[in-house]
């Protein structure tokens, strides 16, 4: 592997053992697949353990002819319990990471750069940064309540992306700089967190339907997640953070385009959806700060700002052309 520094680019070059490398990479990443799976089911279990205790406790109480106790709303984040199967999701979920992320080494090894210059390595750090977020977060609150969402999501996502597998290539001119190495990592950091608020926006607008009627007994297991405002409160908090570095990603992008076309802003595809999130989620926000726009009208906005999300990363790289025209696929 060469690296040559220049005043504004960076040379690189592929490992002489590219092919055994990358080979060890789909290995580890067709392994971290699967335990994702395992993880999201013990998960799924652990949810549906939570909802047949709710349920037995009803069934007590009603027999009992008293009136049902409330569940504390907060206790899915300020107290965590000791639910095995919940316990079996994360340690799985963590193994599933330390393999995602030997195989995105193994593979930025062998192809000489950061791998994330196409649309197969973009979806690999992508999803691993979904899983780092997600796991970071579980040292300040407890959401392992999401697990079977976020596990769900990256399985989907990461297995979505082997179909947009290339081989290592060289990078093209305009790949060879160091605004790739911030520019992307940054926008990916973004996603993550983006990911996370949008599981929160979706698990409050089930938890405010809830608690805009009476509970059906199939949806007892929302009665021990968090309360809506809880939700949305973590979610906000988590869009913020995400916002500020996708704000950051089109000032990186600028500045990249600046280097490699001589024009900071040439209303390329890729360049508008990159500012039509901005946007969604600008309005998202200061919609959020505004009392009125409170509640499931924020959560939708949230929802809405993560489909242009995914939107930008399949449908504008795969069937529209322009200058961003990265994606590895003919």
């Amino acid at each position: 592997m060469s690296v040559v520094l220049l005043p504004a680019t960076i040379a690189w070059a592929p490992s002489a053992n590219a092919a055994v490398l990358d080979s060890w990479s789909r290995v580890m990443l067709w392994t971290a697949i699967a335990v994702y799976v395992f993880a999201f089911i013990a998960y799924a279990v652990d949810l549906a353990n939570r909802a047949g205790a709710t349920a037995k406790a009803r069934d007590r109480v009603g027999a009992a002819g008293e009136a049902m106790p409330a569940v504390p709303q907060d206790e899915g984040t300020q107290r965590p319990e000791r639910r095995v199967m919940a316990r079996v999701g994360a340690t799985l979920t963590w193994m599933a990471f330390l393999l995602h992320l030997g195989a995105t080494i193994f593979r930025g090894l062998g192809a000489g750069h950061v791998p994330w210059s196409n649309m197969y390595e973009f979806a690999m750090t992508g999803t691993l940064l979904m899983t780092a977020v997600y796991l970071g977060t579980l040292f300040w609150r407890d959401l392992r309540f999401l697990g079977t969402f976020m596990t769900g999501l990256i399985t989907v996502l990461l297995g979505s992306s082997i179909q947009f597998y290339t081989q290592i290539v060289p990078l093209m001119d305009p790949l060879q700089s160091a605004w790739l190495v911030v520019h992307v990592f940054v926008a990916s950091l973004s996603t993550a967190f983006l990911a996370l608020a949008f599981a929160l926006s979706v698990l409050q607008l089930l938890q405010a339907r809830r608690e805009a009627k009476a509970e059906a007994p199939a949806r007892s297991l929302l009665r021990t997640l968090p309360a809506a405002e809880t939700l949305e409160n973590l979610s906000y908090r988590l869009a913020i953070i995400g916002f500020v570095f996708w704000t950051f990603t089109l000032i990186a992008g600028a500045i990249w385009a600046q280097e490699s076309w001589g024009r900071y802003w040439g209303f390329d595809t890729k360049e508008v959806w990159t500012f039509i999130i901005w946007v969604l989620y600008a309005g998202y926000i200061h919609a959020r700060a505004t009392r009125g726009w409170r509640g499931t009208r924020s959560a939708w906005l949230s929802i809405v700002g993560f489909v242009a999300v995914i939107f930008n990363f399949t449908i504008v790289n795969m069937f529209f052309e322009g200058l961003h025209a990265y994606s590895g696929l003919n």
